[in-house]
Formats: structure tokens, C-alpha cells, sequence
């Protein structure tokens, strides 16, 4: 409850929670708010030349170039992108964590080993590969779910690592050492709490980068294939038509944007919260 009022007080934060509740009950809500059947091609969906019909009261944001209606595939295309920003998201960052906190605690060959892979995976331009995991793998929901997981979890622990070795020279845990407690008390009772914390605020901020990601793979034609809708597949399925109907562009891209910007705005302000060095401050 603190953090929420907090949160309230801040009117960015407050702007990104309502814009992410909104979206959240949008795609849980979509069979109940979607007016078509997301992959219903409907007769009066196009103009007599075949093209896709602009926004009206029929259609409130116009139809695609199949003359399905668009707000009930964006509304369905809400779902895929949560689906993977949370479940991929959420691998990421418990790989991340696991990797930071053995890696930060363990130190010596295994410690090295483990953060040199992690900087291996670094090396890496992430989109590039996405790009190669999702090609060389039969694209769907999951598996791009798993390829983005595999790809965003190394800044999570590096992270990790770095304040996993602050804390093992803490006097606490001496002092636990110095009284016999296990390696797996220390780990799971002492430590991880106190990751908790980062592990939130990065769990958060992921989610904006996930959801991007997604809709880049997407576009390019090696995410979530359709007729399942994603916010990313429906601008690749329409860009062929940008000039002559931009609606089926720009409206999709800006619920991406608007969406990224929210979780962004979330994280960074549990950033604040949840950071020991801001406490006290006005």
C-alpha cells in the first residue's frame, strides 16, 4: 500500500498505471468488449475496389486488408503481447537472478564461468539473436516467448552480480557464515530478499522491452504468425497499404508506443520507491 500511494502521488507513474490497467483489462476483457470475431472477414468490411474501410461508427478503427475488423484484432492482439511480455519476461528475470546471485556468491571457476557466458550472450546485438533463434525454431506464441527470454536475461545478471558481491561482504553475512548457517540460507534467506527489489524494477521495465521486441519479430515475419493477431504482425500484415489506409499503421504503433511508455514510466517510478538511497527524500 505504500508503494501504491507513493505511486499515486507521482502523476507520470499514476499516467503509466492507468494506461497499463486499461490495457490489461482490455485483453482480458476482449471477448466480452470485441464487437467481430477477430478473424471474421466480413463482406462490408471492404470498399467495392477491395480496399480496407476507414474508421466509422460500423467499424471504430477501420478494417484491415482482409476486412476484418481491426479494434476487435488489436484487443485480441493485447493478449498475445502480455502473454509474452509476462511469461517471457518473467524467464528472463528469473534466469537473470539465478545466474547473478550464483555467479556473485560462488565466485572462483564456477563464479568466472558463469559471468563469462554472460558476457558472451552480451556480445551478442540481442535483435540479431532473436532474429536467428526465431528463424532456425517453428515461430508461435511460446516460442518466441522462450527466444526473447533467452535473449534479455543477461543485463538482469550482470545486475545482479554486481550487488550480489557487495552484499557477501556485508557483516551480516559473516556473520551467518561465522555461525554455521549453510550455503542455502544464506543464499535464499539473507540474500535474494535483498535482490528483490531490482528484481522488481527490472521485471517492470522488461516488460516494455519484451512487448517491443515481440512486435519487431513480429513485423518481420519470424514472431507470432498469423492468424493469430499481435500488435507486430498486423502492421507487417498492413504495410503494404501505409499510404492508402495509415490507420492500419499508425494506430497499432501507437498502442505499442503507448504501452511501452507506461510500463516504463511504472518501473522507473519503482525505481524510486524501492531504491534505500531514496527514502527520506523529498
Amino acid at each position: 500500500m505504500r508503494i501504491l500511494k507513493n505511486m499515486i502521488r507521482q502523476p507520470s507513474a499514476l499516467f503509466g498505471l492507468v494506461i497499463v490497467a486499461l490495457v490489461i483489462f482490455m485483453a482480458v476483457a476482449a471477448p466480452l468488449i470485441a464487437p467481430y470475431n477477430p478473424d471474421e472477414q466480413m463482406f462490408d468490411g471492404l470498399t467495392l475496389e477491395g480496399a480496407p474501410m476507414p474508421p466509422s461508427a460500423q467499424f471504430l478503427l477501420g478494417t484491415d486488408t482482409l476486412g476484418r475488423d481491426l479494434f476487435s484484432r488489436l484487443l485480441y492482439g493485447a493478449r498475445t503481447s502480455l502473454i509474452i511480455g509476462l511469461v517471457a519476461n518473467g524467464i528472463a528475470v528469473t534466469i537473470g537472478l539465478m545466474i547473478g546471485i550464483l555467479s556473485g556468491y560462488m565466485r572462483g571457476l564456477v563464479g568466472n564461468a558463469l559471468m563469462r557466458f554472460t558476457d558472451l550472450m552480451m556480445a551478442f546485438p540481442a535483435l540479431l539473436l532473436a532474429i536467428v533463434l526465431a528463424a532456425l525454431l517453428r515461430p508461435s506464441l511460446w516460442i518466441v516467448a522462450m527466444v526473447i527470454a533467452l535473449v534479455n536475461w543477461v543485463q538482469v545478471a550482470r545486475i545482479v552480480y554486481t550487488e550480489t558481491r557487495g552484499l557477501v561482504e556485508r557483516d551480516f553475512i559473516l556473520a551467518e557464515r561465522s555461525l554455521g548457517a549453510g550455503h542455502f540460507r544464506i543464499l535464499f534467506h539473507h540474500i535474494l530478499p535483498h535482490l528483490m527489489p531490482t528484481a522488481i524494477v527490472w521485471g517492470t521495465l522488461g516488460i516494455a522491452t519484451t512487448v517491443l521486441l515481440e512486435a519487431t519479430l513480429s513485423f518481420l515475419g519470424i514472431g507470432v504468425q498469423p492468424p493469430t493477431p499481435s500488435w507486430g504482425n498486423i502492421i507487417f500484415e498492413s504495410q503494404s497499404y501505409f499510404q492508402a489506409a495509415p490507420w492500419l499503421v499508425f494506430i497499432p504503433g501507437a498502442v505499442i508506443l503507448l504501452t511501452a511508455l507506461s510500463f516504463n514510466l511504472v518501473g522507473d517510478a519503482l525505481r524510486d520507491i524501492l531504491d534505500p538511497t531514496q527514502r527520506g527524500r523529498g
